[in-house]
């Protein structure tokens, strides 16, 4: 198979990055995101993870995929997905309807993150462990978007959109 590339990008700061997809290792997860590229949406920064930023998407494979090389410790330059009910998402703890999101009790919700820089733990306190799928992984321009990460996270990310597009 010919290898495939997104970019992945924060349209507000102007900053973006080029991944290769894995589909050697994931070939479900990445046929499901190519499928449904282009992908946009609010961005917000992890709270538990440490070092990821996400956007959080409706369901759009015909058939969720399975863990394929999945990882609870992401490095540098992971693109993950993550799949998760309502119920899991829809706690005042994790703010989304306080910000006018989408997340609801009993909605199924896509979560498509980057990360960004080491130690990453995907342990949450309310559910435990969250393995990710790792689907791609960044080739270019991960320092600029690293910087862009931490602005995003010492600054806000109020008005910022996190975009992922066919190369």
């Amino acid at each position: 198979m010919t290898e495939r590339f997104i970019e992945v990008s924060l349209a507000k700061r102007g900053v973006h990055c080029t991944a290769k997809l894995l589909d050697d290792r994931a070939p479900l997860t990445c046929a499901a995101v190519w499928d449904a590229l282009p992908l946009g949406g609010d961005v917000y920064h992890a709270k538990y993870a440490r070092n990821e930023i996400y956007a959080l998407f409706e369901p759009f494979a015909s058939e969720e995929p399975p863990l394929e090389n999945p990882t609870v410790t992401p490095i540098p330059g992971d693109l993950c997905y993550f799949s998760f009910n309502g119920t899991q998402l829809g706690t005042k703890s994790y703010g989304y309807n306080q910000a006018g999101g989408d997340v609801r009790a009993g909605a199924a919700v896509v979560d498509l993150a980057l990360f960004y820089e080491r130690n990453n733990l995907l342990l949450n306190g309310d559910l435990g462990w969250i393995p990710g799928i790792v689907w791609g992984s960044v080739v270019d321009g991960l320092d600029r978007m690293a910087d862009a990460c931490q602005d995003l996270w010492r600054a806000g990310a109020l008005g910022e959109s996190l975009t992922f597009r066919r190369v």
